[in-house]
């Protein structure tokens, strides 16, 4: 099964094995409304953990898109580049980048679905 973890900037990372898929959760899609461009980095390119990697827009609002762990790009999704909806429709099979992660260990700091849900609701009220 995979394992999902969660920044408080709302980005995610789908674990398999040394693989992550990065993207937005469907909370921050939800507040983002129709997403309308994703600025995403190249093939090759290396984050620390934090670091910004990209940018995403709506017709709300853009925001910047952290590194959840020390990674280096080895895909981008292309597909949101003719359709940046697709992120709307399904944020956890819309991911933004595919990664090699660095360091696991950084893992062990970022939430867990359940954390994350529960972050969630407190940042509602």
């Amino acid at each position: 099964m995979d394992k999902i973890y969660y920044l408080p900037t709302h980005e995610y990372i789908k674990v398999e094995g040394e693989t992550g898929y990065i993207g937005i959760s469907e909370y921050a899609a939800k507040q983002l409304g129709t997403v309308t461009y994703v600025d995403a980095p190249e093939d090759g390119d290396e984050f620390e953990a934090g670091e910004e990697f990209g940018a995403i827009e709506s017709r709300k609002a853009a925001s910047d898109l952290f590194a959840p762990v020390s990674c280096e790009v080895t895909e981008v999704n292309f597909a949101l580049e003719g359709d940046p909806k697709l992120i709307n429709n399904n944020p956890l099979e819309a991911w933004i980048i595919k990664v090699i992660i660095k360091d696991p260990t950084e893992l062990e700091g970022l939430m867990d679905q359940k954390a994350y849900e529960e972050f969630c609701q407190n940042e509602k009220h």
